[in-house]
């Protein structure tokens, strides 16, 4: 019998967490039967590895479970508050387990994306020498966040978020167990409830098990000893849904709103950007890509698109945000709707490549300043015919550095108002 001194209070997602593989939700993909990961586990052969995913999709259960299936030694450091002096206190016991037992023994860092060079470089010879097996466990990208040294010794295994039905599947059990739910009470939850929970939660299912845990226990029971869960409750128990955008996903947000303007999908750009300011991201760092790709992929066909996006610019600096998401989600659908070329792109690219080979020689003279007295005696500008005194404006005469004569970087496409352009070279060309 539990009283006020013996009563597990630790927290509903706590207490509820996984002790098998059985009672496991979720991540078919990594320990579904006959999975690589899977027949690891159940082997007790699991060497180095880094789990990789979002919150409250099942890393740290998984590394719980693997420490009661193993007959390995298993330590546990968090990379917050673990240095080196602790991990050196780790490896000399699992070196002295391995040599007097032969034991293997499992070191799980949480949050290892936090270690330093100087704390990941620590347990490379371990690792190496099978002293210890690694699991890391992290929600950024070990890629990006994690020594390139750590990551190749370890094999990655990326969790997905939980889908809702996982999430709704969590929070049944929960309800219904009565030795670490609330199996003892008489909790009612409606199904809409639950749905509404699991959605917001967005696959942590952290989140929705404190959700439950918050709603059980701050609704009085009717009449009948019933705690009923119903929207209601359900709305106030669980807040609206907060993006964690670290690093990789803003990159990866951001990636998938440019190439949402380069593929003329408005609908996808305005929610790619609608998602990148709920997540936090300075709205100047989205407008200076909206600039960059009316010109890199829009250009010339359409020129409005870079008057759209400067235009935007200016609105953020003058009226700021919340307004300036009408005139950001404009230049948005201008850069989107316009005909799409990358002739400019190219073109400077093409231009630039040319000027890092180097070898310049001197101006041409009919090119060269004349802006002051004198220049006549040493010939600048001799030769040099001014196009507004030929009929149509234009005349033929050579501009480009002697290096690289007969070169074209600039060729409009037959989008937009590059046809226009394109129709105007060829009736110069024909004139040469």
């Amino acid at each position: 019998m539990t009283d006020l001194f013996t009563q597990d209070t630790s927290p509903l997602a706590d207490r509820m967490r996984p002790r098998t593989l059985e009672e496991f939700i979720g991540q078919e993909h990594l320990i579904g039967p006959g999975r690589l990961l899977r027949r690891a586990i159940e082997a007790d052969r699991l060497t180095s590895s880094i789990f990789f995913g979002p919150p409250g999709c099942g890393k740290t259960t998984l590394a719980s479970i693997i420490a009661r299936a193993t007959k390995a030694n298993f330590v546990q450091l968090n990379a917050v508050t673990s240095g080196v002096a602790d991990v050196r206190e780790v490896l000399k016991n699992a070196q002295e387990r391995q040599t007097l037992y032969g034991q293997a023994t499992y070191l799980l860092l949480d949050e290892c994306h936090r270690w330093s060079k100087a704390q990941s470089d620590s347990i490379l010879p371990a690792i190496e020498r099978g002293t210890i097996r690694f699991i890391g466990s992290t929600t950024e990208n070990p890629m990006i966040a994690m020594t390139p040294a750590i990551v190749s010794r370890c094999r990655v295994f990326q969790f997905q978020p939980l889908n809702e039905r996982n999430v709704i599947t969590a929070m049944k059990r929960a309800i219904a167990d009565p030795e670490r739910g609330y199996g003892q009470m008489k909790v009612q939850a409606d199904e809409d409830a639950l749905r509404h929970i699991a959605r917001i939660a967005n696959g942590d299912t952290r989140a929705a098990l404190g959700a439950v845990e918050l709603a059980v226990l701050t609704t009085a029971a009717d009449e009948n000893g019933v705690i009923h869960v119903d929207m209601a409750v359900a709305e106030e128990s669980i807040q609206k849904p907060m993006m964690r955008c670290d690093e990789s996903l803003y990159y990866d947000m951001l990636s998938a709103f440019c190439k949402s303007l380069r593929g003329s999908d408005s609908n996808a750009a305005l929610a790619w950007f609608a998602r990148l300011i709920y997540a936090g991201v300075d709205p100047r760092l989205i407008v200076r890509r909206i600039i960059a790709h009316a010109s890199e992929d829009v250009g010339v066909a359409n020129p409005i698109a870079m008057l759209q996006a400067a235009a935007a610019a200016q609105d953020l600096e003058f009226v700021g945000m919340p307004e300036a998401r009408l005139p950001i989600a404009q230049a948005i659908i201008a850069v989107c709707e316009s005909p799409k070329s990358n002739s400019v792109c190219a073109a400077v690219d093409a231009a630039m490549a040319d000027a890092e080979k180097g070898g310049f020689g001197p101006v041409p003279v009919h090119l060269r300043d004349t802006h002051y007295s004198g220049h006549e005696r040493i010939g600048s500008g001799e030769g040099y015919k001014y196009p507004h005194d030929f009929p149509g404006h234009w005349v033929k005469q050579e501009y480009m550095p002697p290096e690289v004569r007969g070169k074209k970087y600039y060729r409009p496409s037959e989008m937009g108002h590059e046809a226009t352009i394109q129709k105007n070279h060829q009736v110069r060309e024909g004139k040469k």
